[in-house]
């Protein structure tokens, strides 16, 4: 169980966590999503205990976390963490060497399955396959809290279709509270269940992934027309040409009206415009 409460983080004058409050209890795949400087990286600090929150509180499992008191149940993978320079099948049996949960037959299959080469040295990879390296080792550590952050940086489109299978398969064989920071909402969509939105250090929203889903929507057509049909609704980005009109909602469905068109929304174009408008 995580809980942040009014947790902030400054850097200078800056505050990378702005007073933010969030409890996670379920074991569910989370997606953490935010743009560069959003403040994914600090949060994930928080909560493994690198780094302290300079006011409110960081808690894990009922334990307040400092950098004295950092939770033996979280296994946090920064994005190009670095191994020891061994052979990948070294580093595999030194991982279970020091982790007695350690899962060595799903690492050995997740090797087999991502076509790692046993016998190349760390440093002799690939920067995607690095990751691959590292994300396989946390996954099969089987501690009850995994943060992930930035996991797919480096890899291409079937590299990442299959981390999202190795993400899935991990959490199938172990429930657990697993958060992914990423860019790529839409990608992680198939697997997550809940996001967690920030900017600037502050939470923007935290719901199911198919609320979401269903609260992101466009309205477009006569700018008078879609101004009647939002008037009660969360419109968090506005686009006018000439006479002609878009409205970006993050609210409860509407219903089919007359002369507005009603159109889905991705995940992503809804992040991009709620950070633009700021609502």
């Amino acid at each position: 169980m995580i809980d942040l409460l009014s947790a902030t983080k400054r850097y200078g004058d800056t505050a990378a966590i702005d007073r933010l409050t969030l409890h996670l209890s379920e074991k569910k795949i989370y997606c953490l999503l935010g743009r560069n400087g959003a403040g994914k990286t600090t949060l994930m600090n928080l909560i493994s205990g690198k780094i302290r929150a300079d006011e409110g509180k960081v808690m894990v499992d009922d334990e307040r976390v400092t950098t004295l008191n950092m939770p033996e149940s979280v296994r946090y993978i920064e994005a190009a963490k670095p191994q020891f320079n061994m052979r990948v099948s070294e580093l595999m049996k030194l991982a279970a060497g020091v982790d007695d949960k350690f899962d060595a037959d799903f690492a050995d299959r997740m090797v087999d399955k991502f076509r790692l080469e046993r016998h190349k040295k760390y440093k002799s990879l690939s920067f995607g396959m690095k990751t691959m390296v590292t994300t396989i080792i946390s996954l099969a550590s089987n501690s009850e809290i995994v943060l992930l952050d930035e996991p797919v940086l480096g890899f291409d489109a079937v590299m990442r279709k299959e981390f999202y299978d190795l993400l899935a398969e991990s959490y199938e064989n172990h429930p657990r509270i697993i958060i992914v920071s990423t860019h790529l909402i839409d990608e992680i969509a198939g697997i997550a269940e809940k996001i967690i939105a920030i900017d600037s250090g502050k939470l923007l929203f935290y719901e199911d992934i198919n609320d979401v889903i269903e609260k992101s929507y466009k309205l477009s057509g006569a700018e008078d027309d879609v101004k009647h049909a939002t008037a009660n609704l969360n419109v968090v980005a506005n686009e006018k040409i000439g006479k002609f009109a878009v409205a970006y909602v993050f609210d409860k469905r509407m219903a089919p009206q007359e002369n507005v068109e009603v159109e889905n929304l991705s995940l992503q174009d809804l992040f991009v415009k709620m950070v633009e408008g700021k609502n």
